[in-house]
């Protein structure tokens, strides 16, 4: 046991004494580059897609509907008597590796809303049953509905590449311009109805896209930034869970708009 004891004794001082090394070293290191925060909200636009409902263990059908529009849900009305995610909102976390700022990278959660229209007359191919269909079909809650509204989210990290354009002398006023390229997972929430038997949620990792955008941006006084964006996405849902053992597979393009305000947090004086 006392061997135990020296040895934690020996360990510990031997902790201290690289701490203190290590404390040393980091002041006398300078810190550079920038992180920061991000909060915004967004308008959305889709492509119209071919979406696949498939179901062969217990039940059978697989059926397609083709060219199916879809539309987003902004959720801005009474917007100061809800919370701050009922809207389509984005959330975004980056560093820029230099004080110059040239590149940097982001992670950010994207959380959209996509609603297949109702009423709309597409066409569905497939069987449903041992029945085949190749025919026009309006859609309807009580036989089909498909929609991710809380939501379509995005699970991104993006590559980031600024050009600026306008520095004040004083660098209190900074106007950029900054090209994102990157992907991630989709992790959404849908709610559906096939054959007229509903599933809502949870949430769950269904499959993966590729994003490309680019945002101007004005820094003021270091700490603080408007941002103007633009946002496209190719999307593929893989596995969608929906009612019973049934899933949907689509691939659709995303464009965002997206209007935010955020924070600097600078690691170095100037």
């Amino acid at each position: 046991m006392k061997y135990v004891y020296s040895t934690i004794l020996l360990s510990l001082l031997a902790m201290q004494c690289l701490f203190a090394q290590d404390s040393t070293a980091a002041k006398k290191k300078k810190m550079h580059g920038t992180f920061y925060v991000t909060w915004g909200y967004q308008k959305d636009f889709y492509g119209k897609s071919d979406v696949q409902f498939k179901n062969d263990r217990d039940d059978n059908y697989d059926i397609t509907m083709h060219q199916v529009k879809a539309s987003d849900r902004r959720d801005m009305s009474d917007f100061f008597n809800r919370p701050l995610t009922v809207p389509q909102y984005v959330f975004y976390g980056g560093y820029f590796f230099n004080n110059k700022g040239d590149w940097g990278i982001e992670g950010g959660w994207d959380h959209l809303k996509y609603i297949v229209d109702e009423g709309q007359t597409v066409h569905m191919t497939g069987q449903i049953r041992g029945v085949q269909y190749d025919q026009d079909t309006t859609i309807n809650y009580n036989f089909w509905h498909y929609e991710h509204t809380n939501g379509n989210n995005y699970l991104t990290v993006s590559l980031l590449k600024r050009f600026t354009f306008i520095n004040s002398k004083s660098g209190n006023h900074k106007l950029s311009l900054i090209s994102k390229f990157g992907g991630g997972m989709l992790i959404p929430k849908t709610q559906s109805v096939i054959l007229g038997n509903e599933r809502d949620g949870p949430f769950r990792l269904a499959g993966y896209l590729f994003t490309v955008g680019g945002a101007v941006r004005y820094d003021i006084y270091r700490y603080f930034f408007l941002e103007a964006s633009m946002k496209g996405a190719y999307v593929r849902y893989t596995h969608d869970k929906i009612y019973g053992e049934g899933i949907a597979k689509q691939n659709f393009l995303s464009l965002q708009l997206i209007m935010s305000a955020g924070i600097n947090i600078p690691l170095s004086k100037k």
